[in-house]
């Protein structure tokens, strides 16, 4: 659906996620900028489209881009397994909490 479908809220609309959003997305800078400074391409790749989508999806698209970084902290390979957990940590707890509210959007009237 379109973000301009009659009855769908603007993500302005819905400030709470926009500010949990605008925090991963903080957190998600500072990821982006260790990747960089370490040198790990791979990283850095994956986290490069992530702030600013963060910062400016709308609301139709903020879930795949917050599930897309949930992904980053997988059984296997792992996010963790490259940046300390004062870097990874908060990054995994602002992208939960936005997703909690994204969930808690889709169920209310």
């Amino acid at each position: 659906m379109s973000h301009s479908t009659p009855g769908r809220q603007a993500r302005h609309e819905r400030p709470g996620i926009d500010e949990a959003a605008l925090v991963a997305a903080r957190h998600a800078d500072r990821l982006l900028a260790a990747a960089r400074a370490a040198g790990s391409d791979r990283w850095a790749a994956y986290l490069a489209p992530l702030p600013d989508r963060l910062r400016d999806d709308e609301l139709t698209e903020l879930r795949r881009t917050a599930m897309r970084a949930r992904a980053a902290f997988g059984p296997k390979d792992s996010i963790r397994d490259a940046f300390p957990g004062e870097l990874t940590e908060p990054f995994l707890d602002s992208v939960d909490r936005l997703l909690r509210l994204l969930a808690r959007r889709d169920v209310e009237p």
